[in-house]
C-alpha cells in the first residue's frame, strides 16, 4: 500500500512558515500584497478565487481582486494589468484562467511584469526556468517539486514520465524535473501505446483531466505517482486522473485527490508573492 504524499500538511506548514516571515517583513515596512483578477463567472475560478484569498488570509498577505465582466475587451484587460504593474503596492498579479473566449490570455500574461508574475506565465519566466535561471516557476509545478523534496523522495536519476503537455502544467512540471536531472518523458492525446510510457516510470505525473484515467495496469510497481487531476465523477464525488483505490495498491507513493497537489499550489503562490516583496524591496536599495 502506497504512503500518502500528504499536499494538505506539507503546505500547512510552508504557509506557516511564511506566515511568520511576513510578520517580520512587516515589521519593516514591507507589505506583500496580492492582485487577482478574474475574467468572467467561471464556477471552478470562484473556488480558486477563494481558496486563495484564504491563503493569503492565513499568512497575512494583503488582498484585492479584480471581477470583469466577460464582455470586457482585451484593450480594457491589458490597460488593468499595465495600472497593476505600475502600483507600486502591487507585488503579486495573478490572472485567473480560463478567461472568455475572444480574449487572448497569452497576450495579458507577457504583459504582467516578470518581477510580478507570481504565477509564473509570463514568457520571460517560462524561458528562465527552460534555461536553468533563477525564475518565478508555474506554481503546481513547483508545488510537486517541493512536495517530492519534503518526503525526501529523489529526482536525480529517475525516469520520469509526465502525462500532459499543457503550458500550465506539462511543460513546465517537464522542465522542473529535467533542471533536477531527471530522465524525463512527456506524453500527449497523440502517444501510441501510452501504458508502455508510463509503465517504465519512476516519478509518474498525471495531468490530462480525465476522471481516473490511469490504472494500475500503466504504472510500475513501487512507482511514485502525483496526480494533478480535479474531476468529478459518475458517482458526483471529486477524484482525480488517477484510479486512486487500484494505484495505490502498487505505488510506493501517492497524492490522494482532495488533499495532494491542489493545497500545494496555493501554498506556493504565497511563496511566490513573498519572494516577490523581498525583491521588490532588494531592487530599491
Amino acid at each position: 500500500m502506497a504512503e500518502i504524499l500528504d499536499g494538505k500538511a506539507v503546505s500547512k506548514k510552508i504557509k506557516e512558515n511564511l506566515k511568520k516571515e511576513v510578520e517580520n517583513l512587516k515589521q519593516k515596512g514591507i507589505f506583500p500584497k496580492l492582485a487577482v483578477i478574474m475574467v468572467g463567472d467561471n464556477s471552478s475560478s470562484k473556488i480558486y478565487v477563494r481558496n486563495k484569498s484564504i491563503a493569503c488570509k492565513e499568512v497575512g498577505i494583503e488582498y484585492e481582486e479584480y471581477l470583469l465582466d466577460e464582455k470586457i475587451k482585451m484593450d480594457e484587460l491589458l490597460d488593468l494589468i499595465n495600472k497593476l504593474n505600475q502600483d507600486d503596492s502591487i507585488d503579486g498579479i495573478l490572472l485567473q484562467s480560463p478567461i472568455p473566449k475572444g480574449l487572448d490570455i497569452n497576450v495579458a500574461f507577457k504583459t504582467i511584469d516578470p518581477k510580478k508574475d507570481v504565477d509564473g506565465f509570463n514568457p520571460c519566466n517560462v524561458g528562465k526556468l527552460c534555461l536553468g535561471q533563477d525564475s518565478f516557476i508555474s506554481c503546481t509545478p513547483y508545488g510537486i517539486i517541493k512536495l517530492l523534496e519534503e518526503y525526501d523522495i529523489k529526482i536525480e536519476g529517475k525516469d520520469a514520465v509526465v502525462v500532459g503537455r499543457s503550458n500550465i502544467v506539462g511543460k513546465p512540471m517537464m522542465q522542473c524535473l529535467l533542471n533536477r536531472n531527471a530522465t524525463v518523458t512527456i506524453c500527449h492525446s497523440k502517444t501510441i501505446k501510452l501504458e508502455r510510457v508510463t509503465k517504465k516510470a519512476d516519478i509518474l505525473v498525471v495531468a490530462v483531466g480525465k476522471p481516473k484515467f490511469i490504472n494500475k495496469d500503466m504504472v510500475k510497481e513501487g512507482a511514485i505517482v502525483i496526480d494533478v487531476g480535479i474531476n468529478r465523477g459518475e458517482d458526483g464525488k471529486i477524484c482525480g486522473d488517477v484510479d486512486y483505490d487500484e494505484v495505490s495498491q502498487i505505488a510506493s507513493y501517492i497524492t490522494p485527490v482532495p488533499g495532494g497537489v491542489g493545497p500545494m499550489t496555493v501554498a506556493m503562490l504565497m511563496n511566490n508573492i513573498v519572494r516577490a516583496a523581498k525583491m521588490k524591496e532588494k531592487d530599491k536599495r
